[in-house]
């Protein structure tokens, strides 16, 4: 999902303890923090962010969301994609809220992709509780998003309905894929402690902001 951060050698510089709590304001979150990762290129992050953070934290018993922006995503055109440092000063003006932290995480991991993202973040802080946090139209598409299953394997899911998006999430490849591992959603709170594969539709009405919309407004 995303593209590497390459260090002056063309490596991305090794994401040691030090170096993740940096990204992390340095301030690790302690073992068996229950945390929420909101991926995505917040190409601008608006307030959909903030309310759907908000929805986790409380709906999922969170106590914090991380908002990960993507250096690049490959499957959105780099031409419409504003520098990384822009993005995130942009993310970090909306984010008020003590419980969720702007991070450039994925650009410090090096990784191409989320699933290997997700699978170098749990393995450099073991013991955190993640959930992977995502609008309901991404689960209409993930199936095209490499190595989706394995994401699903790594962490607990929680997909937050959009409007008009939540019977399509309910009946995609993936849901269907994964209906087994599906929670009620009365059992949301407890999906940070569920073994994966699990995830839970969260319906709540949501903003119909987008970044799409907002880059629009702009050129307009």
């Amino acid at each position: 999902m995303v593209r590497p951060g390459p260090s002056a050698g063309g490596r991305p510089p090794v994401a040691t303890p030090a170096r993740l709590a940096a990204a992390l304001g340095h301030r690790l979150p302690p073992r068996a923090a229950r945390i929420g990762l909101l991926g995505g290129s917040f190409n601008p992050a608006h307030g959909g962010h903030l309310h759907i953070s908000r929805e986790a934290l409380k709906r999922l018993n969170l106590d914090e969301v991380w908002w990960l922006v993507a250096p690049q995503n490959p499957l959105k055109a780099q031409d419409c994609m504003a520098p990384l440092a822009e993005r995130l000063q942009g993310a970090r003006g909306i984010a008020k809220d003590r419980r969720i932290r702007v991070s450039p995480l994925e650009a410090l991991l090096g990784t191409e992709r989320t699933a290997a993202s997700l699978a170098l973040l749990t393995g450099r802080l073991p013991g955190r509780r993640f959930v992977w946090l995502m609008g309901a139209d991404n689960m209409i598409g993930i199936d095209r998003w490499h190595d989706w299953p394995r994401i699903f394997a790594l962490l607990p899911v929680a997909v937050l309905a959009r409007p008009s998006y939540s019977v399509r999430a309910s009946s995609s490849k993936a849901a269907v894929r994964l209906r087994k591992g599906r929670l009620p959603e009365v059992q949301a709170r407890r999906l940070a402690d569920w073994p994966t594969p699990a995830w839970v539709l969260l319906r709540c009405r949501l903003s119909s902001l987008s970044a799409t919309k907002l880059r629009q407004a702009r050129k307009g």
